[in-house]
């Protein structure tokens, strides 16, 4: 039997990606600018009470960062269609 001209048979790739990385992709950080505030409001008077194990406190602060780049990202938002309500220039709030 000859088989040197016989297409050699190959296996698809899939892309290597984590299942949990993915899964973190479509997860939200958080429900709402509100309830993200609420959160990192907790993490901050855990992470100041200065009782957590060493493992925890990793975990919560990256927690904390995760939170606070959302409500960054969500302030710039509103500031944006602030900004196009406002004809393209953000103007100053008045203060009562």
């Amino acid at each position: 039997m000859n088989h040197v001209n016989e297409p050699i048979p190959t296996v698809p790739r899939t892309p290597k990606t984590s299942t949990s990385a993915a899964k973190a992709d479509a997860t939200p950080v958080a429900a709402s600018y509100e309830a993200a505030l609420e959160e990192l409001e907790q993490l901050v008077s855990q992470l100041d009470a200065g009782q957590l194990p060493l493992d925890q406190l990793l975990t919560r602060y990256q927690r904390g960062a995760e939170l606070l780049a959302f409500c960054r990202a969500r302030l710039e938002a509103v500031e944006n269609q602030i900004k196009v309500l406002e004809g393209g220039e953000l103007k100053p709030w008045d203060q009562p």
